[in-house]
């Protein structure tokens, strides 16, 4: 699915607009790191990742984890424009009955491979289809976002030793690196710099980029494809709320739905 880089920038500009739609229309969930995140998802489905919407069980297609699952608005908009479902669905999000729901959950939403919610976990979880996926002679590779906030997780450690151990070189992890969590700036809650060092300590390869900008998102998931013997980590300088001027590094936006007010004035700067 290669499309060049003027197309995935439209498509991003889609994907922002109809997470606003889907959270004004929930009046719920979470919306600075669902914007944030949208540049490294719409790379990874619209370019880089082998997956079929048309055969989601596609043995050989490549596995997402969308560590980081509150930012689920933003991997429902994906899934949905990349032909997983209809996105007549974009209205029901957190609704009952509704495929969408508050987090990714495998079995509901088409196209949704791990169930993910509660932070710290996705990591490990890539592990083991990553791991699993070697035994079985697989050329797939496993692609996670992390949330910069999560990586407060102790688990996420034990996951990260655990990768660099087993040698697990078909996993490419990339860190939505906003700088913001729901109590406030990420270094005053709990400060997890230097962030390249210690991935390399852990014995990872580190790749440093704009998380916005699609020429190094594609070149940095290139590169991570050619290393062996070592998981990749790829450090995604991002911007919460991203695309919206109002919304850009506002902690106040990490877990509430834009207003009817402020989506009309969103969707006017997107538009």
């Amino acid at each position: 699915m290669n499309k060049n880089i003027k197309e995935l920038e439209r498509i991003a500009v889609q994907i922002r607009i109809d997470i606003l739609k889907m959270l004004s229309e929930a009046n719920s969930g979470h919306t600075g790191g669902s914007l944030s995140a949208v540049d490294i998802l719409t790379a990874l489905y619209f370019s880089k990742m082998r997956h079929d919407p048309n055969n989601p069980s596609w043995k050989e297609r490549d596995i997402f984890v969308l560590s980081k699952g509150h930012a689920a608005p933003a991997l429902y908009a994906v899934l949905g424009r990349a032909g997983y479902f209809g996105i007549d669905n974009f209205s029901k999000l957190r609704k009952l009955g509704s495929i969408l729901r508050g987090h990714p959950v495998r079995g509901i939403t088409l196209g949704v491979d791990v169930s993910t919610g509660s932070l710290g976990q996705g990591l490990s979880q890539a592990n083991g289809i990553a791991l699993a996926s070697k035994v079985d002679n697989k050329k797939r590779r496993i692609y996670v976002v992390l949330g910069d906030g999560e990586v407060q997780e102790g688990q996420i450690w034990e996951a990260a030793m655990t990768a660099a151990h087993y040698k697990i070189d078909n996993l490419c992890t990339i860190l939505d690196n906003n700088g913001l969590q729901i109590d406030g700036h990420v270094k005053d809650v709990m400060s997890i710099d230097p962030l390249p060092e210690k991935w390399k300590a852990f014995g990872w390869n580190v790749i440093e980029i704009d998380g916005h900008k699609f020429e190094e998102i594609l070149s940095s998931l290139d590169k991570a494809e050619e290393v062996i013997g070592k998981p990749t980590m790829i450090i995604a300088h991002t911007i919460k709320g991203k695309g919206v001027s109002f919304m850009e590094g506002k902690v106040k936006y990490h877990g509430i739905a834009p207003t009817q007010d402020e989506l009309e004035r969103a969707l006017k700067e997107l538009k």
